[in-house]
C-alpha cells in the first residue's frame, strides 16, 4: 500500500502550474482574498476582545454597585432600628415632661429623692426591688413614705 500511495504522491507533484498572465492574476487575486480574510478575522477578534473588556468592566462595576447597595441596605436597617429606639426614648421623655407639669408628682418626686417629708410623714429607705429582680443593681434607693398615725406621737428622746 505504501507503494501505491507513493505513486499518487508522485502524480500530484508532476502537475505543473502554467506560467502565464491569467494564472498570475488568479494567484494574485487569491493572495489578496487571503489577506482580506486574515484582516477581517483580526478585526473581528479585536472587536470581540474590546467587547469582552467592556463587558468585564461593566460586570465589575455592577458587582461593586451591588455590594455597595447591600451595604446601604444594612446601614438603613441599622438606622431604622436606631430611629425606632430613639422614638421610644423620645416618647418616654415626653411622658416624663408631662408628669413634671403635675405639681403633685413633682412634690412626691422631690420628697422621694431628697428625703424631704411633709409634716406628719416618716421616710423609710427601701432598696428598689424592681432593679434587684432584673439584675440591674442601681445605687439609688426608692423611698417609701407612710403617714404617721395620729394615735402614736413621735418620740425623739426615748
Amino acid at each position: 500500500m505504501k507503494a501505491s500511495e507513493a505513486k499518487e504522491m508522485g502524480k500530484k507533484n508532476k502537475i505543473a502550474a502554467l506560467n502565464n498572465e491569467y494564472t498570475k492574476e488568479q494567484y494574485a487575486e487569491y493572495q489578496k482574498q487571503q489577506k482580506q480574510l486574515i484582516f477581517k478575522r483580526r478585526r473581528l477578534a479585536v472587536i470581540f476582545l474590546i467587547g469582552i473588556v467592556i463587558f468585564s468592566i461593566s460586570a465589575f462595576e455592577l458587582m461593586k454597585d451591588y455590594n455597595e447597595l447591600n451595604s446601604f441596605k444594612a446601614q438603613k436597617e441599622e438606622v431604622v432600628a436606631e430611629s425606632a429606639e430613639m422614638d421610644k426614648k423620645l416618647e418616654k421623655l415626653e411622658q416624663d415632661v408631662a408628669l413634671l407639669k403635675d405639681e403633685n408628682y413633682v412634690a412626691k418626686l422631690a420628697r422621694a429623692r431628697y428625703y424631704v417629708s411633709k409634716e406628719g410623714e416618716q421616710i423609710y429607705a427601701v432598696p428598689d426591688l424592681g432593679s434587684a429582680i432584673s439584675g440591674n443593681r442601681d445605687t439609688t434607693q426608692s423611698t417609701q413614705t407612710t403617714e404617721e398615725s395620729q394615735s402614736q406621737p413621735e418620740t425623739s428622746g426615748e
